[in-house]
């Protein structure tokens, strides 16, 4: 059993790292595209590549009804989480969406405390040191909500139900599941093809290695890796270990876009591990 923990452990710490590794190629992407053909060509070359295993797996095992319908479950979250982010940021700062995105930790654990009916002091001493860093990285404005603001908290509660799905999930192939979990958000090319432009369709076409890092590093072993380490580490703590994508995404566009790394944003994810620390230690040695 603790092989496992450890094994998912280093799982759900490796898929943080190719999603904070995804910022930099998502702000070169959609430098030259649209949120549409971002989005969509992005889940239909992660479908694509997933596409022979899973036509390999059903040949073997046959369909199985449950995994498909809870892979498109787990993709319609996801779909309506970026759909919600994506609307919210129009009308606030890109640190108020990154700190309130991250509040879909808090309503991890809301569910927990209330389906489990207990909460350790240590998870609790856990989460608000991961609250405390997430607010000093992203440094958000303290300006009164606004709309946007309100949209991305919607978001956050869709990515809380995302994290709790893919737990509840988990028992499926990793691969296949994550098949049918990037299908809904192939919709978003028809938004596209709809109205491109033939020099939309070439800027696309230069566009299309980043998509391909996306598809196949930050979108199918991502959330492979996802599932897999979900299975054996605890919803809530899973939801801690996720706030290092912040972490990993601050440091890499400060090697790749040479951003600044500042003073606060270094302690601020210095309090975000440490309160991953405090979550495994709950985990691994009090459950």
């Amino acid at each position: 059993m603790k092989s496992k923990y450890l094994s998912g452990l280093i799982a759900l710490t490796a898929t943080t790292i190719l999603w904070g590794s995804s910022f930099p190629a998502i702000k070169l992407a959609v430098a030259s595209i649209n949120e549409y053909a971002y989005v969509g060509f992005r889940s239909l070359i992660a479908v694509l590549g997933l596409l022979p295993y899973t036509i390999h797996y059903h040949l073997r095992r046959g369909l199985d009804k449950h995994l498909v319908l809870n892979g498109l479950t787990i993709g319609i979250t996801y779909l309506l989480g970026l759909w919600l982010q994506g609307w919210g940021m129009k009308y606030t700062t890109a640190s108020n969406a990154a700190f309130i995105t991250g509040l879909n930790v808090v309503f991890v654990h809301l569910y927990t405390a209330i389906k489990h009916r207990k909460y350790s002091k240590l998870l609790a001493l856990s989460l608000t040191t991961a609250l405390t860093g997430l607010y000093m990285l992203t440094n958000p404005t303290t300006k009164p909500p606004n709309i946007g603001d309100i949209l991305v908290l919607l978001s956050a509660i869709v990515w809380a139900a995302y994290i709790i799905l893919v737990s509840k999930y988990s028992k499926h192939n990793p691969v296949v599941l994550t098949f049918y979990a990037m299908i809904p958000s192939t919709s978003y090319t028809i938004v596209f093809i709809y109205n491109a432009s033939a020099t939309e369709w070439r800027i696309l076409a230069n566009t299309l290695w980043i998509l391909v890092y996306l598809a196949i590093a930050c979108s199918n072993i991502a959330t492979i890796l996802q599932v897999y380490g979900q299975r054996h580490i605890r919803v809530e703590v899973a939801a801690i270990i996720y706030l290092l994508e912040p972490v990993f995404a601050t440091i890499l566009s400060y090697i790749v876009l040479g951003e600044v790394l500042r003073v606060k944003q270094i302690i601020g994810s210095t309090l975000i591990l440490l309160a991953m620390l405090t979550a495994v230690i709950d985990e691994y040695y009090y459950k």
